[in-house]
């Protein structure tokens, strides 16, 4: 009986701890999906041109959009002094500028309300005791990031307002990859607290497992790369590009290292030849995964993956071939979201759960 009386304290507080671990990876599951949400809501941003229709950044007052006619045409007018109206759209008319001005306004306000999302749960989690120690400095990183991503999202806009018809791919590229990175944290926090039926995996699988969870965020930054420059609207044939498997002309620009980043030919070939690369690496992880861990659940998750990024290499050869239509673009990108979350959740999932603050050991 003193035995069980004891215990009864310690299981008390694991089950405490449990509890708490189940709210706070509710929430960032919450905050997963809407960023998700954001990031599809940014891709229609683009593809609709709209990134552009405003011309300021407002973090407060930005949020209230125009009531009246007067506030209207006030928008509509700065947007009338930039490159992009002058040079592509100077026969737009107020109606069409409202449709565009909504996609970028949703954008801002969807990147606002992820802000609240992770702000005031965190304040109270944190002040009701239910964030562990070693959450709680990487949560207000998140936050931090979260702020830094909306200074890049600023910086990105200011790159299409003086000389340029759109904004620098370059910009693009790291805001995408900044929004995946974000992604990848909330990620890895939420499984890092989850429950694991199966021990954590050697250092080496660990290793590889995140190793490919870079290689897709090097696969996520180039086709943010192919989309700032609109490469996916030429050279629409596979698996030849431009009659060849290696094309000509990849290197036209001088110096040569700015056809990396410049050269919409290079761009999509470069992105093609690394989706080959994940696609091949993959495969290669989940068969050494079978032969290592036979009947394994993180056997299991590295086919999956697997599964995940083929889906993913066959939807992008079709907007490829089909000249990116908005809707199987937007596809393409949800799957790329789909494929980093899960290749996170793997790569978590190999190292196991964080230890429980109160580890209970039952004594007889």
């Amino acid at each position: 009986m003193a035995a069980i009386a004891e215990n009864s304290a310690p299981l008390a507080a694991r089950d405490r701890d449990v509890r708490n671990r189940a709210l706070v990876r509710g929430w960032l599951y919450l905050v997963l999906v809407a960023l998700v949400a954001l990031v599809m809501v940014g891709g229609a941003t683009r593809m609709t041109g709209s990134g552009l229709s405003i011309t300021e950044w407002q973090p407060i007052h930005g949020v209230i959009p125009p009531l009246n006619a007067a506030e209207w045409q006030e928008e509509f007018t700065k947007y009338q002094q930039i490159p992009q109206f002058q040079q592509l759209n100077k026969d737009m008319t107020l109606g069409e500028f409202k449709g565009i001005f909504w996609w970028e306004w949703s954008h801002r306000l969807l990147a606002r309300g992820i802000g609240f999302l992770v702000a005031i749960p965190l304040v109270f989690f944190w002040l009701t005791g239910r964030l562990e120690r070693r959450m709680k400095p990487r949560l207000v990183g998140l936050l931090a990031l979260g702020g830094l991503q909306g200074a890049i999202g600023w910086w990105m806009v200011a790159s299409g307002l003086t000389e340029r018809v759109s904004v620098s791919q370059y910009r693009l590229a790291t805001h995408l990859t900044m929004a995946c990175v974000i992604i990848v944290a909330v990620t890895y926090m939420a499984r890092a607290v989850a429950t694991y039926s199966q021990e954590a995996a050697s250092r080496g699988i660990q290793r590889f497992s995140g190793v490919l969870v870079a290689m897709v965020l090097v696969q996520i930054y180039l086709g943010g790369l192919v989309a700032g420059l609109h490469a996916g609207l030429t050279y629409n044939t596979w698996p030849l590009m431009d009659g060849a498997i290696i094309p000509g002309d990849l290197f036209v620009i001088e110096p040569a290292w700015r056809n990396l980043f410049e050269n919409p030919k290079t761009v999509q070939f470069i992105h093609r030849m690394f989706a080959y690369t994940v696609f091949l690496v993959a495969l290669w992880h989940a068969l050494a995964m079978t032969r290592a861990l036979p009947g394994s659940t993180h056997a299991r998750r590295a086919w999956v993956l697997f599964g995940l990024v083929t889906v993913q290499a066959a939807i992008g050869v079709g907007t490829l071939l089909m000249q990116a239509p908005i809707d199987v673009a937007l596809t393409h990108q949800f799957v790329a979201m789909l494929v980093l979350i899960f290749a996170t959740a793997h790569w978590r999932g190999t190292k196991g759960a964080y230890p429980l603050p109160h580890a209970v050991e039952i004594r007889s």
